[in-house]
């Protein structure tokens, strides 16, 4: 079988493309060898974001964007099936954009004689598409362009997906755990058919192969976990799995799906452009309406995943630091994303620089170890108030703020998300460099972009070099201005540089120098989640 993976690098394609290569942990989670090799392709803007996945060297990934319809032909020849798990979540005109891309889409399976699509929408109730939610009408849109475009198309509509690192189980996870008390809208009494995102993994795996006329599938077809329950007992549940007393609920009647989505953007990690759509989701009640699709792909032997179960798998995923992927790591849209330039000065305008080094006793690997981990639950080094001040301003207008965290609390790739940046280099001590670069192959790089918001653009570098007795630490913050507010910003924050920058190269330095050696951050995680060692990890 020859599988199109679009959106590999987003939540579901980042678990489904590895499965289907035969790299993920659960041994029944994989295509069924009677059918042949098994050849996975993958579609993505930036195949530099795939660079540090294990799976990444078995896969062919392939540059283009679901609107270009050159790229979006080329990546559908010779292909069986064709996986669309992509939703343009938070940006503005989403619905427009998901609608040409399922129509360019459809076009070009068609063309090239694919002979199947399948596609992950939501689950809604069944009434007039403009009672839904935008979000909710969008997913249903995009079906029916795809169940039109002559290709046989499979549409899996899903409620709330649980797993750790899913936006829909973090906003329920941190509002459960940080609030015993809590006044809620009236939407936490609607009825929700939660699944396990490994049904979910297990039924896009399936319904690939299912042998039947094209005419018997291509519909859509309602898939859910074996409980109903509402947001409020949700909470309740959670909140038993993780051992925390039973949660307080005052449902209130003037809680708007926007000011539910500004107390989420404020307690969870979940910026509002996300919230949003998935709050004014919940405000249906999503209940499986037929289970039609038993008929091709039966349950298990141990049946579906129930709520609890989902909920201590997600815990114990998150705890042991093997979050395979997380809501985060799409870039967030409506930010900068041009690469550092790699001569400041090509801007054309005022670049401004703090640069700073200090000598390190600690050897380099101890020291990149350091660098390597940090952020999230760590922190920053220095002045946390200053970071979480700035974090709380960015929440307040609808920036992401410091509460993404981390994906893993060891590893990092190129293109996590890292708190308000995006890793965009990584370059490890020691690993191989691609062409063109100038940088020592002992020395070790990380390259943050910034993803606040912020009148202009900004990045975060620090490396490590070795050098006789153990280590240099070099730290440069980068910051080109837009316009005058970008200059006035960049003269209301200098005098805080010293404070703030210079106690991170103080502090990350002293932390090396005292801690002993650890074992090697990926030593600590599983093989099928750990990175290939000293590799360019370079955007």
């Amino acid at each position: 079988m020859r599988y199109l993976v679009t959106g590999a690098t987003g939540y579901i394609g980042g678990r489904l493309a590895p499965r289907l290569l035969g790299h993920g942990p659960e041994p029944d989670l994989v295509p069924d060898p009677a059918r042949g090799p098994v050849r996975v392709r993958c579609l993505v803007r930036d195949p530099d974001k795939l660079a540090d996945v294990p799976w990444a060297a078995d896969a062919e990934i392939v540059r283009g964007d679901l609107l270009d319809p050159d790229s979006v032909r080329a990546a559908c020849e010779d292909v069986d099936v064709v996986y669309f798990l992509v939703h343009s979540l938070s940006d503005s005109d989403f619905a427009a954009t998901d609608r040409r891309a399922a129509l360019i889409l459809g076009e070009a399976a068609r063309a090239a004689g694919v002979k199947r699509i399948v596609y992950l929408g939501g689950l809604h109730p069944d009434t007039d598409a403009g009672a839904l939610s935008a979000h909710l009408a969008s997913r249903v849109e995009v079906g029916e362009t795809l169940l039109r475009c002559g290709v046989p198309t499979i549409v899996l509509q899903a409620a709330v997906i649980l797993g750790s690192g899913s936006a829909s189980f973090e906003m329920l996870r941190y509002l459960t755990q940080r609030l015993p008390l809590m006044v809620t809208p009236r939407w936490v009494r609607n009825r929700i058919q939660p699944i396990a995102v490994r049904d979910v993994l297990r039924y896009l795996i399936r319904v690939a192969e299912i042998d039947a006329p094209d005419a018997e599938l291509n519909r859509t077809f309602d898939i859910g976990g074996p409980e109903i329950l509402t947001y409020f007992e949700m909470m309740q549940r959670y909140a038993r799995v993780a051992g925390l007393s039973r949660r307080r609920v005052l449902p209130v009647p003037v809680l708007t799906p926007s000011l539910s989505a500004h107390w989420i953007n404020v307690v969870t990690p979940v910026p509002k452009s996300i919230a949003k759509p998935l709050i004014e989701s919940l405000v249906h009640e999503v209940v499986c309406s037929e289970d039609d699709l038993k008929r091709w792909v039966p349950d298990p032997p141990e049946g579906l995943i129930g709520y609890d179960r989902a909920v201590e798998l997600a815990l114990s995923r998150i705890t042991d630091g093997e979050v395979e992927t997380r809501w985060s790591g799409a870039t967030v849209q409506n930010v900068p994303s041009d690469p550092l330039p790699s001569d400041p000065e090509w801007a054309g305008g005022d670049v401004y620089l703090d640069e700073r080094e200090q000598p390190c006793s600690a050897s380099p690997e101890r020291l990149w170890t350091v660098v390597e981990g940090i952020g999230g639950e760590r922190g920053w080094y220095s002045f946390p108030l200053a970071w979480s001040v700035r974090g709380w301003m960015d929440r307040a207008v609808g920036g992401v703020g410091l509460s993404r965290g981390r994906r893993d609390p060891h590893d990092l790739r190129t293109g996590d998300a890292l708190d308000w940046w995006r890793v965009e280099r990584l370059l490890e001590p020691g690993g191989a460099r691609p062409p063109g670069c100038d940088r020592d192959p002992e020395e070790g790089l990380l390259r943050l972009r910034a993803e606040m918001k912020v009148p202009g653009r900004a990045w975060l570098e620090m490396s490590v070099r070795p050098r006789p007795g153990g280590s240099t630490y070099h730290q440069r913050a980068v910051f080109i201005p837009h316009g005058l507010p970008g200059y006035l910003y960049w003269w209301s924050v200098a005098p805080f540089h010293g404070i703030v920058f210079g106690g991170m190269v103080r502090n990350i330095t002293r932390t090396a120098e005292r801690d002993g050696d650890p074992p090697a951050a990926a030593s600590r995680r599983p093989s099928w989640l750990r990175s290939r060692p000293h590799r360019d990890r370079a955007a």
